[in-house]
């Protein structure tokens, strides 16, 4: 399996596990880069040794490589395709077009979900049809069982105890991927200091930058 058919299965886990509504939607790519496949929080399942690889894996799908996906507005799937083809990628090119949206192609997306033991609850594809294991289970290797976000044990548990929401402080559930609370709604990908806006981990109670208390636990 490649990095692009490993980071195009990850998008379709962490929505089947989330919004299965959204596979058929298009996706704002930042979105994509901050919320659904954050690089931090599933660096072991994407088996990406880097940021910079994950923004160049990105920037694959995004062009088309694959034909996993669709980048609109055409022009800039055109300047995704001439970095892509560059000896120099500019990497920044994926926060540029952070208002670009990425539709998830229909057949490959079947066939994703087809290897996938209980998503026949996803919703209709843009046809109207369907998507259940009904589909030629044929093209795509099987996917290996969900990786646990990174700094957490099988358990669900870190450093600090049980995992937690690090903007409400209420627990998460375990043994998935969790990309947001299902109490507050917070995203738990890149979290934010609310005092000096330093990166911090979900879990933390305060920054360890300035200091201030981060959540109410």
């Amino acid at each position: 399996m490649t990095d692009l058919d490993r980071f195009f299965r990850q998008i379709v886990r962490n929505l089947a596990a989330t919004d299965p509504a959204r596979l058929h939607r298009p996706l704002p790519l930042s979105e994509l880069r901050e919320t659904i496949v954050p690089y931090r929080a599933n660096r072991r399942a994407l088996e990406l040794e880097s940021a910079e690889d994950y923004e160049l894996v990105l920037m694959r799908l995004c062009a088309g490589e694959g034909g996993f996906a669709r980048t609109e507005p055409a022009e800039v799937r055109a300047e995704f395709e001439v970095e892509i083809g560059s000896s120099n990628p500019d990497l920044e090119i994926v926060q540029r077009h952070g208002n670009a949206v990425v539709s998830l192609e229909p057949k490959p997306l079947a066939l994703a979900l087809n290897h996938q033991p209980g998503l026949a609850f996803a919703p209709p594809d843009a046809s109207g049809r369907t998507v259940t294991g009904e589909e030629p289970s044929v093209g795509l290797p099987e996917l290996p069982a969900l990786e646990p976000l990174d700094d957490v044990d099988p358990a669900g548990a870190t450093g600090h105890g049980a995992l937690r929401c690090g903007l409400c402080d209420r627990g998460l559930p375990t043994g998935r991927v969790v990309n947001f609370c299902p109490h507050c709604g917070g995203g738990q990908g890149i979290i934010r200091c609310p005092a000096c806006r330093s990166e911090t981990e979900a879990g933390w109670r305060h920054c360890v930058s300035c200091g201030v208390r981060i959540t109410g636990g």
